[in-house]
């Protein structure tokens, strides 16, 4: 069973102002504090490692590949996190009209010990994602 922790928001900006942000993987400490130092490459299978630091837990590092991207619309990274527990983590960029998108934000868990895991951290990875939407909404807008 897949489960979902997402937050989404709305901002007042054509899409490329946030698909910079995304697209430059030296610079996400500037606006999402939860994935940081990421480096790899955005390609298709491209491996990114990035140090997660989730609020009230120990820092990890994370080694996940694109699984799906779309310049100015997606980004998605998979990671196997151990025994049934796999993650995805996404970022989605939707224009409702031109100047005008939802970003969204967020992690999908799949697995047995995946629906554990969220269930015990959900409040606090939930207001990391609602963070993250405020600072990218703050760096787009003012781009």
């Amino acid at each position: 069973m897949k489960v979902r922790i997402e937050s989404r928001i709305g901002i007042r900006t054509p899409t490329d102002p946030i698909w910079d942000l995304i697209e430059s993987l030296s610079d996400w400490s500037r606006w999402n504090p939860v994935e940081r130092d990421v480096s790899g490459t955005i390609a298709f299978g491209g491996a990114l490692t990035m140090t997660e630091a989730l609020p009230g837990l120990p820092e990890r590092v994370v080694s996940g590949r694109v699984s799906e991207w779309q310049p100015h619309a997606q980004l998605v990274i998979a990671e196997k996190r151990g025994f049934l527990f796999n993650t995805q983590r996404y970022f989605e960029i939707e224009q409702l009209e031109p100047g005008s998108c939802i970003f969204a934000t967020g992690m999908i868990f799949n697995g047995m010990r995946a629906e554990m895991w969220r269930d015990k951290h959900h409040r606090q990875v939930k207001q990391a994602y609602a963070d993250i939407c405020e600072r990218v909404k703050v760096l787009a807008e003012g781009a």
